[in-house]
């Protein structure tokens, strides 16, 4: 084990490895307090393609594109920590999910339906919905 930390070290600094330790707890801790909190508070029908999702129509254009760039940016945070979990401890899936929904771009909500729609994704977003007495997701049927 000393031979592979003394491997590691000659391209990694010790502070480094520390630094990364660090943030690996932090995001895991935070993703299983988050999750939960963002999964049960969204509508039933959120992941349904069929339903539109208007953000902020009725502010000022100031207002909304300010809006649309913060959401954008903590978007972007969310799925490259997503992406992180992937590597370290955390849930990572559902992470990056909760950044997709909030980044926009071309096709985004059938990236979603993709994501959503597997078996082992729903069926964990509903058993923390059930736990919370909120309903089942709703998602489109394929066409």
């Amino acid at each position: 084990m000393e031979d592979l930390l003394a491997l590691v070290e000659q391209y990694v600094s010790t502070d480094t490895l520390v630094i990364l330790t660090v943030l690996s707890i932090i995001f895991f801790v935070g993703s299983l307090i988050a999750i939960p909190f963002i999964m049960v508070r969204l509508p039933a029908d959120y992941f349904d393609i069929r339903v539109p999702r208007p953000w902020m129509e009725d502010h000022h254009p100031i207002l909304r594109m300010l809006g649309h760039v913060v959401k954008n940016t903590v978007g972007a945070i969310f799925l490259f920590v997503g992406f992180l979990m992937l590597f370290l401890p955390g849930q990572g899936i559902l992470t990056m999910l909760i950044g997709i929904s909030m980044v926009d771009f071309p096709g985004k909500r059938k990236l979603e339906a993709l994501l959503i729609g597997r078996p082992t994704v729903l069926n964990t977003i509903n058993s923390m919905r059930k736990k919370f007495g909120k309903p089942p997701l709703i998602v489109a049927p394929d066409p």
